[in-house]
């Protein structure tokens, strides 16, 4: 029988104070819903996803899932029976898209306890319980949970919180929700209560115990960075774990799709923002920021450097510090080590590219592209003002404003011509003087 996740996100997220919805605030650089949509895909056999009105982003978000809304947010047990036309035959778990950090083994020990139990819940012990739900157990069972401001004294001293998860078979799971009352103070339907409907019947509930690190909630800016350093914990110990080498791996911040090869080595203080790879060998210097780009085997990037969206380094190239590229391909063994802007250009193997370089790639409406062969020489403070080709093995005088293409081999002067006027910085400076 098949598995279905249905997902609560139809959180507006007061406390974030921000009209952007909960679900989408992002964590290593993707949304907190398609966190926990990932970790999903990798222990159910279908995702739901339970949407507000007026939440096209949210929806958007969860493609190609299936979305359902809640026209009215009447609570939790409420959003989870939107999904009911779901449910299919097998088990149905309910979990929150403000819980993204939930790993696929954990879903998967949640699944597996419920073989053995009527419903099944996850339960954690965080550092601080503060006003948490207690689960209360009578030997390996789940007696109730209680909130806390119902809670005794010996109830409160309880260290096993609820996190709220839930997962049951899909009839059962279906005829509590319908059960369920809405609460005296607030008229609304909380999920947690289909605990004390499964007890009443004689089911089983049993409590799956994860890491308070998994099961965290995310309602306000603080919870979110304090998730961030978690999610950044994680992903540095994979990154040493499969072989690269992060020399103060604190002031590293990578995002959830980093790819780094083994042999790589990254230097303090680097920001990989989503979409980047990096093949093995390569070295990412300190202070180097980095975002949907590629860099190839043996490359050496920084200090001090930006790769922007669509650039491609190949291997061995070196992009030194203060150079920014964009949206261009350096070829194998090409040097620009200093001071540089790159857009838009196709560079050829084994080219070097003087400090101070610049490519003119936007003439104040349309973009133009430069291209750059092999074996090119670009002297120091040259301007490619494009569209232009630099022919293979040209050569570009320092100082130059490259207007027309150069043929292969050519040396091009883009530049004024040098002209001293003998005993004038004298008579200069004596005016100004008298003056």
């Amino acid at each position: 029988m098949s598995a279905v996740a249905v997902l609560l996100a139809a959180g507006l997220g007061t406390r974030m104070r921000s009209a952007l919805p909960k679900a989408l605030h992002r964590i290593a650089g993707r949304p907190m819903l398609n966190h926990l949509i990932a970790s999903c895909e990798a222990a159910f056999d279908r995702v739901v996803v339970v949407v507000g009105p007026d939440m096209e982003p949210v929806a958007q978000a969860a493609a190609p899932h299936t979305v359902v809304v809640q026209s009215e947010r009447l609570g939790t047990a409420h959003a989870a029976l939107q999904a009911e036309a779901h449910f299919g035959n097998g088990d149905v778990a309910v979990l929150y898209a403000d819980n993204p950090l939930i790993r696929p083994e954990t879903m998967r020990r949640l699944l597996e306890a419920r073989q053995e139990a009527g419903l099944t819940l996850l339960a954690m012990r965080p550092p601080e319980p503060g006003r948490y739900g207690r689960v209360i157990l009578q030997g390996d069972s789940v007696q109730r949970v209680v909130e806390w401001t119902d809670a005794s004294p010996a109830e409160r001293a309880e260290t096993l919180c609820n996190a709220g998860v839930l997962c049951a078979p899909a009839a059962d799971f279906a005829r509590w929700l319908h059960a369920v009352e809405p609460s005296a103070a607030k008229g609304e339907y909380y999920l947690t209560d289909c605990v004390a409907l499964a007890t009443a019947e004689g089911k089983r509930v049993a409590a799956v115990e994860a890491p308070w690190e998994e099961l965290r909630g995310i309602n306000s800016r603080v919870e979110l960075a304090e998730a961030e350093a978690t999610v950044q914990h994680w992903l540095r110990v994979a990154a040493m774990e499969g072989g690269a080498t992060l020399t103060a791996p604190g002031t590293v911040h990578l995002s959830w799709d980093t790819a780094l090869a083994s042999d790589v080595t990254v230097g303090p203080h680097t920001v990989f923002g989503p979409g980047v790879t990096v093949a093995s060998g390569a070295e990412i210097r300190p202070f180097t920021h980095l975002e949907q780009c590629h860099v190839g085997p043996g490359a050496q990037v920084g200090p001090y450097a930006r790769l922007r969206p669509g650039t491609v380094l190949e291997e061995n190239v070196h992009i030194g510090n203060f150079v920014e590229v964009k949206a261009t391909r350096v070829g194998a063994g090409t040097k620009a080590n200093h001071l540089s802007y790159l857009g838009d250009t196709d560079i050829g193997p084994k080219t070097n590219i003087g400090a101070g370089t610049i490519t003119c790639n936007y003439d104040g409406v349309n973009k133009y592209r430069t291209t750059i062969g092999a074996g090119v020489f670009v002297g120091t403070a040259s301007v490619l003002v494009a569209p232009v080709r630099l022919g293979d093995g040209s050569f570009v005088a320092a100082g130059s404003v490259i207007t027309k293409d150069v043929a292969p081999d050519a040396m091009a002067f883009g530049r004024a011509q040098q002209i001293d006027k003998p005993g004038r910085a004298a008579a200069f400076r004596a005016g100004k003087e008298k003056a």
